[in-house]
């Protein structure tokens, strides 16, 4: 395949993208797919795995880091906006659409962990995407609300949005506003926070997913920008556009997606992969292969010159 690197424009800033082209004459225009990266991941880690699977089945693949992350532009740096990161997934859509480099016929759209969320309103207001999937999806918003597994104690949502307040008053002074720590310093700690704390630090803390580029903290304004977000409040306006989730049986968010898709309209699918976690739907071989597999067979049919087949499925 042909990697290049591109730049996206998006409200006044530059993301820094991957565009993946599958190798041989292009004799038509081809299917492409935007893949979003989990909140405070880059574009080189888990998008890169899906992104470079889709391509080699023949997509045109873009992913893209999000503002104040990875490699994009924006300050201050860290800062998670779910509503900048809808738009985000609107203007690489536009982005795909202008460029000669590679014939789009048809865009859809892949989401992994909060992107997941993230591209379910995107698609729910923008009919140019095609087709929607997700990979783990969840709702950032709920989560801090409520958790991952939706039993938090409503206690700790006030005392972040509390800092968040003493944050913006001190950046309002000219003062030092502090981050809000994403990850344990160490495995010991993570293992007192639970199995979900856990496998994030392993993927994102160790060699096996960590990469310089991405967030260790948030800055604090992003605590009340998440707070009130709804991923899949408008879900169902994406029909008659096909939907596909996906989730590991023994993921502690997996409650989301089916609450998202129960809310859904056809056609839709929650594809279960038995014996995967959450983050193992990330990079574990024996998660991701059926999960990119079931992606493959989802868009080619989705993006495909018969719609009608596409709609009829489910």
């Amino acid at each position: 395949m042909k990697q290049i690197k591109v730049s996206i424009e998006s409200a006044g800033l530059r993301l820094a993208g991957m565009l993946r082209v599958p190798e041989g004459p292009q004799g038509k225009p081809l299917p492409a797919i935007v893949v979003g990266h989990p909140a405070a991941g880059v574009k080189e880690q888990t998008a890169a795995l899906y992104a470079s699977r889709l391509t080699e089945a023949g997509f045109v693949t873009l992913t893209f880091d999000t503002a104040t992350q990875g490699e994009s532009e924006g300050q201050p740096r860290g800062v998670e906006d779910p509503a900048r990161r809808v738009r985000e997934f609107k203007d690489a859509v536009s982005f795909l659409l202008t460029q000669s480099i590679a014939s789009v016929a048809s865009v859809g759209v892949l989401g992994i962990c909060a992107s997941g969320g993230y591209c379910m309103p995107a698609a729910a207001t923008d009919p140019r995407i095609r087709a929607v999937a997700a990979v783990s999806p969840v709702d950032i918003g709920t989560q801090f609300r409520v958790g991952a597994d939706g039993q938090q104690d409503p206690a700790i949502l006030q005392a972040l949005l509390s800092q968040a307040a003493v944050a913006r008053t001190a950046a309002a002074f000219g003062l030092a506003q502090g981050t809000l720590p994403l990850f344990p310093p160490d495995e010991e700690t993570a293992l007192q926070g639970g199995a979900h704390l856990h496998e994030g630090w392993a993927y994102y803390s160790t060699t096996r997913g960590q990469h310089p580029n991405a967030a260790r903290a948030f800055a604090w304004q992003s605590v009340d920008a998440i707070a009130w977000f709804d991923a899949f409040r408008f879900v169902d306006l994406i029909a008659p556009r096909p939907l596909l989730m996906i989730v590991g049986d023994k993921a502690v968010t997996r409650w989301m997606a089916e609450e998202a898709i129960a809310r859904a309209l056809p056609p839709k699918e929650l594809f279960v992969i038995d014996g995967a976690s959450h983050v193992a739907l990330y990079d574990e071989p024996a998660a991701l292969a059926p999960a990119a597999a079931r992606l493959i067979d989802f868009f080619r049919l989705a993006l495909g010159t018969d719609q009608g087949d596409a709609h009829a499925q489910h």
